[in-house]
């Protein structure tokens, strides 16, 4: 079965680095607002979306995000099932982030120049070996 969410939107909050338990793996929760393409009654809707990152790519968006930037997400779907403070069962839907990209460019405040994953990635290039933007917007048509 294929599970795969891509989404652009903007950070609501600042995301603050933490780790596991046991204080080796690093992880990051914040959510995303995704505005709609379309307007209904005058009004442009916008979606909330929470969103997990673990190791490199959430020391990435820690490290080069805040509150406000523009980022685009791709990953997972998960359900995670958890019990609230009066132990009634509840059902979180989180996107399991993958990868993270810049979605600003350095004009509008973003840090589009910073290549997250190196000059020699192998990641940050196409099949026929020619580098990919940072900037790169793969939804846009």
């Amino acid at each position: 079965m294929l599970n795969l969410t891509a989404m652009t939107g903007r950070l609501v909050d600042t995301p603050e680095l933490r780790r596991t338990k046991q204080g080796e793996v690093p992880v990051t929760s914040f959510r995303v607002a995704v505005r709609h393409d379309f307007v209904r009654n005058g009004d442009d809707d916008t979606d909330f979306f929470d969103v997990v990152a673990w190791r490199g790519t959430a020391e990435f968006i820690c490290n080069y995000f805040k509150k406000g930037s523009l980022i685009q997400l791709t990953g997972r779907m998960q359900n995670r099932k958890w019990k609230d403070s009066h132990d009634q069962s509840r059902v979180t839907a989180e996107l399991i982030a993958d990868r993270a990209y810049f979605g600003d460019s350095k004009d509008k405040g973003g840090t589009a120049d910073i290549d997250p994953l190196g000059d020699d990635s192998e990641s940050s290039k196409d099949p026929d070996g020619v580098s990919l933007p940072a900037n790169i917007d793969p939804f846009a048509e």
